[in-house]
């Protein structure tokens, strides 16, 4: 395998030198190191690029502004790779305002060829490579300085073999005709890894909150947004401001006075105005605009029973198609899938399998059974298919 010089950049001479390398690419892959566990926003503390000439570890606490680097990298003109990329679609919004808008993640495109999702880098190097990688820094603080040579290593090996698990996974894509499903899933990616707060509801993620009522829930989220905000304000991680599980008990207290909560272990008395008010906003808001109740699980006992048969259909037919079910569909997707169809309805737009690509493939297929055109039976107990598809009969 191709053997690439490796530079430490250090000033603003080097990061000069690798945007030149990066201008004249059209891939790039690029990484990076960060500490989040203390503040509310993580803290840059590396960056590594793989062009197709070279690899660079660039050090923002000496190189000086990286302005040029990240608005080569929200380029439409240049592919980007990345693997798991969240945090790296962040950091680039977070310096310019735009995230890179070619993305490729590697993660992902595994996952849409067979290979498993989520897959940590080290196996998927593995597996597309057959090479085996030493992660021993995952846990590192790379605040730290001067930087080990192991630490230099890892970062250097974080990007060494992107653009090469890029080629191959992107020509097995091509191969199976699934490029644009990539598309489709990178943009939906950087799309929720730029939304915060009430656009994309994380508040509802809680523990506890499918329990309550709608005024309840308007606690929660209005409690949530103030939390958001102090913890922003202080530069310090969301949670220790005000726990998960103290927001939800907060809501089912539904207090009226800074008594009512103020006996809670773990509340911080200099919080207690605020989080106070938020409740007082809550209340003053009208029933219309109290969010609605979550979805209870207490289907029937033969929605349950299909749903869990679509299940394992589906992941039969993964199998079949080089697919990964996690991917592809949640077992919530597959259960609202089974309820619209008891009322006599189509899947919602909330529902995963009635968009895009989903839609026009897995839904067809999984239709096909719950609506009794496709009869299945186990054909062998060997394998990874053990079932045989037909038409089924129509009574007579």
């Amino acid at each position: 395998m191709k053997s690439f010089p490796e530079y430490i950049v250090t000033d603003p001479a080097g990061v000069q030198a690798c945007c030149e390398d990066i201008a004249a690419s059209s891939q790039v892959g690029f990484d990076t190191e960060f500490v989040g566990e203390d503040t509310y926003v993580p803290h840059l503390c590396l960056v590594q690029v793989a062009t197709p000439n070279a690899l660079y570890v660039l050090d923002p606490f000496d190189c000086g502004p990286l302005e040029e680097f990240w608005t080569l990298l929200a380029d439409p003109a240049r592919l980007v790779v990345v693997h798991a990329g969240r945090e790296e679609v962040r950091i680039c919004n977070g310096a310019i305002g735009r995230p890179p808008e070619n993305l490729f993640d590697v993660q992902i495109a595994a996952g849409l060829i067979g290979l498993g999702y989520p897959l940590g880098y080290g196996p998927l190097v593995q597996s597309v490579l057959k090479k085996r990688l030493q992660k021993g820094e995952t846990l590192t603080d790379w605040r730290r300085r001067p930087l080990s040579q192991d630490q230099l290593r890892y970062a250097f090996d974080d990007v060494r073999d992107l653009l090469a698990i890029w080629k191959r996974i992107d020509a097995k894509l091509t191969k199976l005709d699934r490029s644009t499903w990539a598309t489709d899933e990178f943009t939906s990616f950087v799309k929720r890894a730029l939304q915060d707060g009430g656009e994309v509801e994380r508040w509802r993620k809680l523990k506890g909150v499918t329990n309550l009522d709608g005024q309840r829930l308007a606690i929660v989220r209005e409690v949530y947004l103030w939390r958001e905000e102090v913890a922003a304000r202080r530069d310090r991680p969301a949670r220790t401001v005000l726990r998960d599980d103290l927001i939800v008990e907060i809501a089912k207290r539904n207090p009226k006075a800074s008594g009512d909560i103020s006996t809670l272990r773990g509340l911080g008395r200099a919080d207690l105005h605020g989080i106070i008010e938020a409740v007082e906003k809550a209340h003053r808001l009208p029933a219309a605009d109290w969010p609605e109740e979550a979805e209870r699980d207490n289907d029937p006992h033969a929605v349950a029973l299909v749903s869990s048969l679509l299940n394992v259909v589906l992941a039969d037919w993964c199998s079949r198609q080089e697919l990964t079910m996690p991917l592809v569909a949640t077992t919530a997707d597959v259960r609202r899938l089974v309820r619209f169809t008891a009322k006599g309805e189509g899947p919602t737009a909330d529902c995963g399998l009635a968009n895009g690509w989903r839609k026009e493939h897995v839904l067809p297929v999984l239709l096909e059974v719950l609506e009794g055109r496709r009869a299945l039976r186990v054909k062998s107990l060997e394998g990874d298919s053990p079932f045989e598809y037909g038409h089924a009969r129509r009574p007579s």
